[in-house]
């Protein structure tokens, strides 16, 4: 691969030609910036769990607060690694390589719109439903591919399909992004069938010609044809990353605001990541800071700057260090992983420690159960409506849906399915929990 391609400013529009470069003093991949901070879904992220319940009186991450951080580490990444374009690669047109930092800070934003509500609990809830709940007997009636997506559903492939799905009354191409900002915010470039089973992947059947087109177009190396599987387009890796740092580190600090962790286990596992010989210098600054800084929260802040400080440093000197196997398909895993030395040390004892104490507290236990049940509810009210369109009961329930989730006759149960399943993951949390009590008759509308 080499970023001659997969740099490009072509647009998923049927029938467009590749736009100029700058358009009305932006660049089409400021655009794409602007496109998603405008978005509705995007909007909507405010009111879907992160990992904790959306907050009351403690202020915690939802998924709109997660992923304006993720794009502003991504942004620090994908400029560092600009820089190392420009000394080490020749691109035919060298002010595009300015665009990198955009681009990843595009993808960014965009990479958790097709998480359902609940957190991610949500995505084992729609699967569960299709496996193991009322949806079970609906496999005998798709393709086994077909099945596949909908068994397993994925929020990574549902960000892809709301970003280039043409849903009813909406204009071709989904939501028109570059080739480039579409193919750096999918992590997994393969069909559900190429995915080893409980392992993600990045596009749905209805999709898979779409990715094919655009990976094909930005020179991206294909691995498999059946099933369908490409290499990764590098600017994923940043993104990846970019989440990685953020969630482990957030977490962390969540859970000391919300007292799950206490403030000196949480600072005892925050200087973790500074080694007592290399850091000297920063240790000083620290401990000077910690006895001025009395706020708690604030003095968390500023470890937790420091530390996404150093773990951009080192991901990035990772990604310009392995560029070439980057390039060429063969790296292998996230950059992360490739931490050394201190900062994997403290990483993994992060990680341990977020899935120990965090991942399992009530707290999040209780929303994940609500997930459960509730998400399930609307699958099944919603799929028996669909096969059965003419009862009574059928007409009300679907006279509710949005326009832009309407089947239509002749669709394939594939589609319908995907359309039920389109309508409740892009639900918020109180958006569903409110549907669900109306559904069941918990809560009546208002009787003026």
């Amino acid at each position: 691969m080499n970023w001659n391609t997969l740099l490009s400013t072509r647009r998923h529009q049927p029938g467009s030609t590749p736009p100029l470069f700058r358009s009305h003093d932006r660049s089409q991949f400021q655009r794409d910036y602007d496109r998603m901070i405008f978005s509705s879904p995007f909007r909507r992220l405010q009111n879907k769990t992160q990992v904790f319940p959306l907050p009351g009186s403690v202020f915690v991450h939802n998924r709109l607060t997660h992923s304006l951080e993720v794009a502003s580490v991504g942004r620090s990444l994908g400029m560092k690694i600009a820089q190392h374009a420009r000394e080490h690669q020749h691109v035919d047109h060298p002010d595009i390589l300015e665009e990198i930092g955009t681009i990843v800070s595009t993808a960014c934003l965009a990479h958790d719109l097709g998480n359902p509500p609940f957190g991610h609990s949500g995505e084992e809830a729609i699967s569960d439903f299709f496996t193991n709940g009322e949806g079970q007997f609906l496999q005998k009636m798709l393709a086994d591919e077909e099945w596949e997506d909908i068994s397993r559903f994925e929020g990574n492939a549902n960000t892809f399909r709301l970003l280039t799905h043409t849903f009813n009354g909406r204009r071709p191409g989904g939501y028109t992004m570059t080739y480039t900002s579409l193919a750096s915010l999918v992590k997994y470039p393969h069909e559900s069938k190429a995915a080893v089973k409980g392992h993600k992947y990045g596009f749905f059947q209805s999709e898979k010609n779409t990715f094919r087109e655009i990976a094909d177009a930005l020179g991206m190396i294909l691995i498999d044809e059946q099933p369908l599987r490409y290499a990764r387009h590098p600017l994923v890796y940043l993104v990846e990353a970019a989440d990685d740092i953020c969630y482990q580190i957030m977490d962390i600090e969540d859970s000391c605001k919300l007292g799950i962790l206490s403030h000196e286990e949480t600072i005892e596992t925050l200087l973790l990541f500074y080694d007592k010989e290399q850091d000297k210098e920063e240790l000083k600054t620290i401990a000077r800071t910690r006895k001025i800084v009395t706020d708690k929260n604030e003095y968390n802040a500023f470890l937790r700057a420091g530390i996404i400080n150093k773990l951009i440093n080192a991901c990035a000197d990772i990604f310009c260090r392995e560029h070439d196997n980057i390039m060429n398909g063969r790296f292998q895993g996230s950059l992360v992983e490739h931490l050394d030395g201190t900062l994997k040390l403290a990483y993994d004892a992060c990680t341990r420690l977020a899935y120990a104490r965090v991942y399992h507290a009530t707290i999040v236990t209780r929303i994940q159960i609500a997930g459960f049940k509730i998400l399930a509810t609307l699958l099944k009210e919603y799929t028996d409506a669909i096969l059965k369109p003419g009862t009574y009961y059928a007409r009300n329930i679907l006279s509710i849906m949005p326009g832009q989730y309407r089947v239509q006759q002749d669709d394939s149960l594939y589609t319908k399915i995907q359309t039920v399943i389109d309508y409740v993951s892009g639900m918020t949390d109180s958006y569903a929990l409110d549907l669900y009590r109306k559904i069941k008759g918990i809560d009546l509308p208002e009787i003026r």
